[in-house]
């Protein structure tokens, strides 16, 4: 990621802050995240439920709803024409900013099921993004609909259009999901736990379908999961994420076989391997994630880490910071500047 050119950043999030203000107080979903994601290639984003992977997204698509806002920070888009747009300076529901949520960059969610509409049918939907996004008519876009569902392998497309999310299988939803995010070939595709209630023969099926429509479209993705198996397949890069913030980031082989964060070392840890011992107790990460409100001083994962400084990591939170070549890491361990 550090060693990419400018030239081949296709979006750039800058210390960007997320915020939900309720009566209760207010909750940091995201709190300061910053990374890149490079043209043609996947960035993995990981972490535990609730560490503010989804959010992040939102945050991106000024999907955000109240009571929650982006506060601060950059989203830089870059152009084919060499501009950048910071996203976070157009209007959530403005024309400049419809256009690029779907047109730039697809999303697909993360529950298929619950993001169709059960009253429409899947062409209506798949119709509806073309013609906001292409300068076609109906019958056009219906065509164009129907290619992108065989595109995802969908059998029978020109029939499947016709049909309503609720008649379809899981895996089916989830491929009508991905065609309709790339119906009007954006740069970039966001998915948001793809693989999500899948079974082990569906995941890898859609694995393979991304990775297959990458190649051809040279399309970056984004891909927000807790499955560290489909991030070690798919990644180029990987963030790893921690109470709304980057706690270490870096090529996917150096996350995976040289692990510099102690929160990093954990998950890794936790996955059950092909060779361990039967009915050896798998490793856990001691605790749970600081409720919103109590959020620990310091750095946000210190009640939880072994390697926990008294007098430094309660009192101070480390900086993303360069701790070798190719990884970033926000830990004193490797890098002792910190903000009090």
């Amino acid at each position: 990621m550090s060693a990419a050119a400018k030239t081949d950043t296709l979006l750039s999030v800058r210390d960007v802050r997320t915020y939900f203000f309720q009566d209760e107080g207010i909750t940091k979903a995201v709190d300061g995240a910053s990374f890149d994601v490079i043209k043609g290639k996947t960035l993995g984003i990981v972490g535990e439920s609730g560490c503010g992977k989804s959010v992040t997204t939102q945050s991106i698509l000024r999907l955000v709803e109240k009571p929650g806002r982006v506060v601060s920070g950059e989203i830089l888009l870059y152009q084919a024409d060499g501009t950048v747009l910071n996203l976070l300076e157009l209007k959530p529901d403005g024309p400049e900013m419809r256009a690029i949520r779907g047109g730039e960059i697809g999303l697909v969610f993360q529950e298929p099921m619950t993001s169709f509409s059960p009253v429409h049918t899947i062409g209506d939907q798949i119709t509806e993004a073309i013609m906001l996004h292409k300068n076609v008519n109906k019958k056009e876009a219906r065509k164009i609909g129907i290619e992108a569902l065989a595109s995802v392998g969908i059998p029978k497309a020109d029939r499947r259009i016709d049909e309503y999310s609720f008649e379809l299988s899981g895996g089916l939803r989830q491929r009508a999901m991905i065609s309709v995010a790339l119906s009007c070939n954006p740069r970039l595709l966001i998915a948001d736990e793809p693989t999500t209630a899948l079974d082990v023969t569906t995941q890898a099926q859609i694995l393979d379908l991304l990775r297959k429509l990458q190649n051809e479209n040279n399309m970056a993705i984004m891909l927000i999961t807790h499955n560290l198996g489909v991030v070690a397949e798919m990644a180029d890069d990987v963030v790893v994420m921690y109470l709304g913030r980057v706690v270490e980031e870096g090529p996917v082989d150096d996350i995976f076989h040289n692990p510099l964060h102690p929160y990093t070392k954990a998950l890794l840890q936790s996955i059950p391997k092909i060779d361990s011992r039967p009915r050896i107790k798998l490793p856990t990460i001691s605790g749970s994630i600081p409720h919103p409100y109590n959020r620990p001083g310091g750095c946000p994962f210190h009640p939880r880490c072994e390697s926990f400084k008294a007098g430094r990591c309660d009192v101070a939170e480390p900086v993303l910071s360069q701790a070798n070549e190719r990884q970033k890491v926000s830990c004193f361990l490797f890098n002792e500047e910190g903000k009090s």
